[in-house]
C-alpha cells in the first residue's frame, strides 16, 4: 500500500470557497507530493453567495486509471 502524509486516503476531493485559501491548500497538496486529478469545477453556493470550488488530487504513486 501507498504511504500518504498522515495516512490519508490516496483520492482527495479538496472544497471551499473559491479563493487565495482554497488555492493555497491546492498548492500545498501538491508540494507534499499529491497530483491533481482531472478538471476542477465551480459553482455558485446560493446559500452563502459566493463561489465554491473543488479539485480531485490522488497520491503521486497510486496507479489511478482516468
Amino acid at each position: 500500500m501507498y504511504q500518504t502524509p498522515e495516512d490519508r486516503p490516496i483520492y482527495r476531493l479538496l472544497t471551499g470557497q473559491d479563493d487565495r485559501a482554497f488555492c493555497e491548500r491546492v498548492s500545498e497538496a501538491l508540494a507534499q507530493g499529491w497530483r491533481l486529478y482531472g478538471s476542477p469545477t465551480i459553482s455558485w453556493d446560493t446559500a452563502e453567495n459566493c463561489m465554491k470550488a473543488a479539485q480531485a488530487v490522488v497520491w503521486h504513486e497510486a496507479d489511478v486509471v482516468k
